[in-house]
C-alpha cells in the first residue's frame, strides 16, 4: 500500500482539448498554439521541480499530443522522467488522418510505458481511461476554458478525488 501512495505522490496526469475545441484547430503554426506548447513545457518542468517524476497522457490528438511532445523534450534533460501512454482502446487512432496516426504511434513508441485500458472500443472507454489516469495521480494539468465534454468531466473527477489542479486557458 505504501508503494502505491508513493507512486501517486510523484505522478501527474494531463487532460486537454482535441483540435476541434482549440481556437486554432489543426493549425499548429498558429502563434497561440506555439504559446500553449511553451506553457506546457514550462509547467512540466515546474512540476518536475516540485517532485513529480511520472506523467500519464491519454494520447488523444491535440493537447494530449502537444503535452507528450513537451514531456519527451523534458526527458532529454531529465532522464528520470517517465511517460505513460494511457490508451483507451486498441483502435484509438484507426480513423485518424495518416499524418496524425503516424505521429501518434511515434509518440507512443517513445513512452516508457503503454497502458491499454480496453482491448476494444466501448461507449465508456475514454471515461475509463480518464479515471485510470486520475486515480493514479496526485496532480493534473488541464487545458480547459469551461467547454462541456470529456475534459470538463475529467477535471471535475480530479477535483472530487482531491488532486491538485493546474488549469491552462487554450
Amino acid at each position: 500500500m505504501q508503494r502505491v501512495r508513493a507512486a501517486r505522490a510523484v505522478t501527474c496526469c494531463f487532460s486537454g482539448y482535441r483540435p476541434e475545441k482549440l481556437p486554432w484547430g489543426y493549425d499548429e503554426d498558429d502563434e497561440r498554439c506555439r504559446v500553449l506548447k511553451g506553457k506546457l513545457y514550462d509547467l512540466a518542468e515546474a512540476v518536475y521541480v516540485s517532485g513529480i517524476r511520472h506523467f500519464i497522457v491519454g494520447m488523444a490528438c491535440g493537447s494530449d499530443m502537444y503535452f507528450c511532445e513537451q514531456l519527451l523534450r523534458l526527458r532529454e534533460e531529465k532522464p528520470d522522467v517517465t511517460i505513460e501512454a494511457a490508451i483507451p482502446c486498441e483502435g484509438q487512432a484507426t480513423n485518424w488522418a495518416e499524418g496524425l496516426r503516424n505521429r501518434y504511434f511515434a509518440l507512443v513508441s517513445r513512452c516508457n510505458l503503454e497502458t491499454l485500458v480496453s482491448k476494444q472500443y466501448t461507449y465508456d472507454c475514454m471515461k475509463k481511461r480518464n479515471r485510470y489516469m486520475v486515480d493514479r495521480s496526485s496532480m493534473i494539468i488541464v487545458v480547459y476554458d469551461g467547454k462541456f465534454g470529456g475534459t470538463m468531466y475529467t477535471r471535475r473527477y480530479a477535483a472530487q478525488q482531491g488532486l491538485e489542479i493546474i488549469d491552462i486557458m487554450p
